[in-house]
């Protein structure tokens, strides 16, 4: 799994995210990880004879089946019945939605978007779908502003109402800093590097001038340097939608630090989500890492019980954002009325609260961070850390970000054609550089 992947895209991070649910300290539930459902196939559904069937449409173990949320709906409205088609894998999911919504036939009432494909669906299919801006119920300013302007296309029609963000922090090993002479206490950790990501990699020769023997300050170049850019507003196009990325100055910025990080020996040279990163995970071999809440669970699965009050969360540099979806509803649907009011309610604050307290997946409702689930949730494997206030704060200084279509191919191919090349084999920034575009202009066309 490349590392800008939603973390929906994965068995495994769907296990980590139920782990993050069932770690909470605000009273949540276990729930069954499988996806299950089915495909539906009319109005009604057998022996549902009269009721109002609801297909919806996700990739991976979305969530909001586990979470308990469609069973809560049609407890409330026992004239529907929500039956889910979940394909395991977004790169075969997507593909599949843009044939349906050019056919205008095989569509679920709801289909989930995720973050990275959201550009291009908001640039040339918002026709075919419904504006949820203006179904009742729907409140723009309870959402972040910046996954509002995700989901809504340049003529202003909002086709994409959010489910989750992927705000960051920085989770970091207590035992490790303290051998290293580092503060730990989380508040003080976080003004090591507040505001200024190369503060970061002053803090990381710090931790090098004592590192235990063994250990790095940081996994990779690679997670750094998509965590700067998860910060900026405009990455790799701009509000044109020209491709920008060789020329802005953030996107240089953000490689020259992951680089600089690399060539001081920082890093653990690895790539994330593959099995060397999730043996130093449990081998204890890099110091920090940067965390959206989704990968709390994560980390705790590979750590495992020996982890456990040793990792902590701080807050990152800055505020920054890896990962999200959105629930969209195609004008074709044979009931499209009665499934706009489903996403409306599953996208509502209270609902979001309830999401992120069973599935830990982060509220895109920001009308939700002063509820209870939210504000008062801790995480008790990370010292108890106050994870609704750290990813709450996150969020809300996200700036509005230009998502472009190609997005993702231009991400992977710095990450893994470019930055890995400069992290795991020495070569220079020039070089990995020059690889990356190329590869990139390859992708692209250009």
């Amino acid at each position: 799994m490349q590392i800008f992947a939603s973390r929906k895209t994965s068995l495994a991070l769907t296990t980590a995210v139920a782990l993050l649910g069932g770690a909470l300290l605000s009273g949540c539930a276990s729930d069954d990880p499988g996806a299950g459902g089915s495909t539906g196939g009319g109005s009604t559904a057998a022996g549902q004879k009269g009721k109002t069937v609801l297909r919806i449409g996700v990739f991976g173990a979305f969530g909001l089946k586990e979470a308990g949320l469609f069973d809560q709906y049609m407890k409330e409205n026992p004239d529907v019945t929500i039956e889910q088609n979940s394909i395991e894998r977004n790169e075969n999911y997507y593909p599949q939605l843009l044939n349906h919504l050019t056919s205008g036939s095989g569509l679920s009432d709801i289909q989930a978007v995720e973050i990275n494909n959201i550009a291009e669906i908001t640039a040339t299919q918002s026709a075919k779908l419904m504006d949820l801006g203006k179904v009742a119920g729907v409140q723009k300013d309870a959402f972040l502003p910046w996954k509002w302007a995700q989901g809504t296309s340049k003529d202003g029609k909002t086709v994409g109402l959010g489910t989750d963000v992927g705000p960051m922090g920085m989770c970091y090993r207590k035992d490790l800093f303290a051998k290293a002479g580092l503060p730990t206490d989380r508040e003080a950790v976080g003004k090591l590097w507040a505001g200024d990501w190369r503060k970061y990699i002053e803090a990381g020769k710090q931790y090098k001038a004592k590192a235990p023997d063994g250990t790095k300050f940081l996994d990779s170049a690679s997670g750094l340097m998509a965590a700067v850019t998860g910060g900026s507003e405009k990455r790799y196009y701009d509000t044109d939608g020209k491709v920008i990325y060789k020329s802005n100055p953030v996107v240089k910025e953000a490689w020259d630090i992951a680089a600089e990080a690399a060539g001081a020996g920082l890093t653990a040279k690895h790539q994330q989500f593959q099995k060397g990163w999730d043996q130093g995970f449990a081998n204890g071999q890099f110091a920090t890492v940067s965390c959206p809440p989704w990968m709390l669970g994560y980390i705790q699965d590979k750590a495992g019980d020996a982890g456990k009050g040793k990792w902590d969360v701080a807050a990152a540099p800055k505020p920054s954002n890896w990962g999200g979806a959105f629930l969209t509803v195609p004008e074709a649907g044979k009931n499209k009325e009665a499934a706009a009011k489903l996403a409306a309610w599953l996208t509502a604050p209270k609902q979001q609260a309830k999401f992120f307290a069973e599935r830990g997946s982060f509220p895109s409702a920001q009308a939700a961070y002063d509820m209870p689930e939210v504000s008062g949730a801790k995480h008790a494997y990370f010292n108890n850390a106050p994870i609704g206030t750290i990813f709450s704060t996150a969020a809300k200084g996200v700036p509005v970000q230009i998502l472009g279509p190609k997005d993702l191919v231009i991400a992977q191919n710095l990450a893994d054609i470019g930055m890995l090349q400069v992290d795991q084999k020495g070569r220079s920034s020039e070089e990995g550089w020059n690889a990356a575009v190329k590869a990139i202009d390859n992708a692209l066309d250009q």
